[in-house]
């Protein structure tokens, strides 16, 4: 299949190459020309500038938010550029409002829309082992159904709604922050009475918390492997924002994601802004004055 790719963060550059590796014709864009290089060495072509990469069946994109989101599909005019009947995948986190925005514009000039944002970590990406939520047209998303199967374990539908997938997507990232902000109190807890976090945190994921969020979040608390972030405490903060103006929107109360919201601030006012989420074990620390090595 002839396949455009945008948006070549750790994340996008993962999942471009297995669409390679699944022998698909793959063009890539990216505003930072730098980050097309590895996937040009492995046999993609590199696109000067966005709409040349949108010349194929399908164009799939990860960029990084909102504001991304807009300022390429829609101030920039891509979608204006697209050929109708073209499948747009996007695959970035963004809001539930800019989600039923796309799906409406892309309506207006003949296009295909599918909403597939993921759940997994850059290894995971690398692997092809993501899960990926998908909402849309049944016809379009089988239509691009082999190019998620080569970047992920397990497709979950949701629905011909795209902002179905990009809310569950939120939702899954806001309880992802209250496993880790509760482990985070929890282990400045343990510590400050004697228990490393390596100790309490190895026997609540291998007994009551045995589950893969926890067990991978509590090993990098528990190493203070903060770095390379996997998913930076400032993407962090965006989609606890979100949840929040999804919850706003439809008059459902999230008192916990306000305490989340505020502790991922604390973070970034302290400077830790190229750490992963993971970090917010420092916040728990220093509320309670402990040293910050765990």
């Amino acid at each position: 299949m002839k396949v455009g790719f945008i948006g070549l963060g750790s994340m996008g550059s993962a999942m471009a190459s297995n669409l390679l590796a699944a022998g698909h014709a793959l063009t890539v864009w990216n505003r930072s020309e730098a980050a097309t290089e590895p996937l040009a060495s492995l046999g993609a072509k590199v696109a000067r500038t966005a709409d040349r990469a949108a010349q194929g069946e399908v164009l799939c994109s990860m960029l990084a938010n909102d504001q991304a989101v807009r300022e390429v599909f829609l101030d920039g005019g891509l979608l204006d550029a697209m050929d109708p009947g073209t499948v747009h995948v996007n695959h970035a986190t963004i809001s539930v409002a800019l989600a039923r925005e796309l799906a409406e514009e892309h309506a207006k000039r003949g296009l295909e829309y599918v909403a597939a944002p993921v759940f997994g970590r850059p290894d995971m990406a690398a692997a092809a082992k993501l899960n990926i939520l998908v909402a849309g047209q049944p016809a379009a998303i089988e239509r691009v159904r082999p190019l998620l199967e080569a970047m992920g374990s397990k497709l979950w539908p949701l629905g011909d709604a795209p902002e179905r997938a990009n809310v569950a997507k939120i939702a899954g990232n806001f309880m992802l922050a209250a496993a880790i902000e509760s482990m985070a109190e929890a282990t400045a807890l343990t510590r400050a009475h004697g228990v490393s976090a390596a100790d309490f945190l190895e026997v609540m994921t291998n007994t009551l918390f045995a589950a893969p969020a926890y067990q991978g979040y509590g090993k990098l608390i528990a190493e203070q492997r903060f770095k390379p972030a996997g998913f930076p405490l400032p993407l962090g903060l965006k989609d606890v924002e979100l949840a929040l103006t999804a919850g706003s929107a439809a008059r459902v109360p999230l008192p916990f994601a306000g305490v989340l919201r505020d502790s991922l601030l604390e973070a970034l006012a302290a400077g830790d802004a190229e750490l992963d989420w993971s970090a917010l074990a420092l916040v728990a620390a220093r509320r309670a004055h402990l040293d910050e090595s765990l």
